[in-house]
Formats: structure tokens, sequence, C-alpha cells
């Protein structure tokens, strides 16, 4: 008997005894990464599927307000695609590569804050929810693709039901905010300060050392994703503080003043956790 004939027989008895075995030239396939909600920790989004959705095994999250909600990466990667169709297709949309031939796709974006190039870890903030492209309702379109085939989805290990309507709270990124105070301040700033509220978030006090202006920010640390009483001020000595107070999601401020060569004093709140500075950083 050959050695062809002999590894075909193998098989086959394999086979019968229900075992499963590779092909001759066949490559494995790779277990797929430990997807998550594309969402912040704590956010509860509906994934829709559809018979004719396209392509196959597509996921539809949706959700009231979503809107500007932060998209946050699946799984670590490299960005391999930030596309923006216009008003067809995809309209804004992004792709990244997980190893092992396992892609992930998020379509539809308000906005992209990632670059082609870019490694991103699990969590990472990619751009925000919206409606761009050809759709007739916010939401966000996903796809977790294997060898460019999109596969049924599987978030944190649970398989998503098709066809239907089935909510999911995320537990992606649940060890922090997908904002930075930098971000939130915007180009230019730098973190001089900050403050922990006892595990309810941390209050910032940046810097521009470009324009003189100082900047506060509060960036909570619990029920993210949820409207709860946030706080950020900022007071330049001489002059009336200036606060942003509300039931927010994910940080309070902005708050802005030009500073130079004055004190300033700042804090913000959490809930019941508050933190209050001195006058301070004269320089």
């Amino acid at each position: 008997m050959t050695i062809l004939r002999r590894l075909a027989v193998g098989a086959a008895a394999l086979a019968l005894a229900g075992l499963g075995v590779v092909g001759i030239g066949q490559t494995p396939a790779s277990a797929a990464p430990n997807f998550q909600v594309p969402f912040a920790c704590g956010v509860t989004v509906t994934a829709a599927t559809f018979s004719g959705h396209n392509p196959p095994n597509s996921v539809d999250f949706q959700k009231s307000g979503i809107t500007g909600m932060p998209v946050l990466a699946s799984a670590a990667g490299k960005i391999t695609r930030v596309a923006n169709e216009g008003d067809t297709s995809y309209g804004r949309w992004v792709e990244i590569d997980h190893g092992a031939g396992w892609t992930t796709r998020y379509a539809h974006l308000n906005s992209q804050t990632v670059s082609v190039g870019q490694q991103v870890a699990l969590g990472a903030k990619i751009g925000t929810a919206g409606a761009t492209g050809g759709v007739t309702g916010p939401h966000l379109h996903y796809e977790q693709r294997l060898n460019g085939t999109a596969q049924k989805a599987k978030l944190n290990g649970v398989a998503v039901p098709y066809y239907g309507h089935t909510d999911f709270t995320s537990k992606n990124n649940c060890s922090g905010n997908p904002y930075t105070p930098t971000e939130v301040c915007g180009a230019g700033y730098s973190v001089i300060d900050q403050q922990a509220l006892g595990g309810a978030g941390t209050t910032y006090l940046l810097y521009n050392a470009s324009n003189a202006g100082n900047c506060v920010v509060t960036l909570k640390a619990r029920s993210l994703g949820t409207a709860t009483a946030t706080s950020a001020f900022l007071e330049v000595e001489g002059t009336a503080r200036v606060t942003d107070s509300g039931n927010f999601t994910y940080y309070a401020g902005p708050v802005r003043k030009v500073a130079e060569a004055t004190c300033v004093k700042w804090g913000g709140s959490v809930g019941s956790e508050s933190y209050t500075s001195p006058f301070e950083h004269c320089g």
C-alpha cells in the first residue's frame, strides 16, 4: 500500500471514529479572539441580526441615542482600513486586523479617531457611532471576519442569536473610561495635576503652554455609559468660578480659562466624591 493510500485510509478511519482530521495541505482554523461588545463597559445595546443582511452574519447594534457614543475595539489589533464611502454602503468605517485571519469591521460611524497602521488595545476608542452611508437610522454595523468571510458573531464567548434582537451588556474596557483628559480638552493641553475621587473617577488639571490656557475635566470610572451626577470647575484667582455640572455618561468638562502667572483653584465630583484644590499652580 502506498504512503498516500495509507494516509487516506487512516483519515477515513479517524472520521468513522468521530475524530476530526485536517486534510493534507490544509491549515486548521485558528481560534477567534475573545471578542467583546464594541461599546464602553456597562453599556447595554441590542444586537440585531437579519436573514437578508449583507454580508450574511453581520450584526447591527441598536440603542436609543447611539449617535456620538464611543465605539471601541472588540479585540486588540492593527488598523488596516479607515475609509469613507460617503452616502453609500458602509459610510465611514474602520477595519481591525487581529491576526490569524481574523478581522472586525465597524461601519456607519459618525467619526473615526484612528489611522491606518495604528496598533490598538482591546477597548481602545476607534470612533463614534452614527448614521453615515446607506442607512435609514443610526446604528453600528459590525462584522467578525475569518479570512475575509463574515462569521456568526460571538461576544465575550456568547453566540449572538440568529435571527432576532438580543440585548448584550458590554464588559469591554471595564477597567477604564474610553476618553482621555487630553482628548477632552483638546490639542496642546497636557496634564499637570490630578486627583482621584475615591475610585469613582478622577479630576484632571491640564495646561496649554502656547496660550496659557487651563482646562479641567472629570472622567468617570463607574457607571460608564449611564448618566450620573458629575462635575468639573475652574476658578482663576480674582475671577468667577466656571462649572460644568450635570448628569453625564463619561465626563464633565472641559472647563477652560486663561491664567498666565495667576493662581487657579480647580476640582470636580462624581456622585458624592468630590475634590477642591487650594489656589495653586501660580507660575
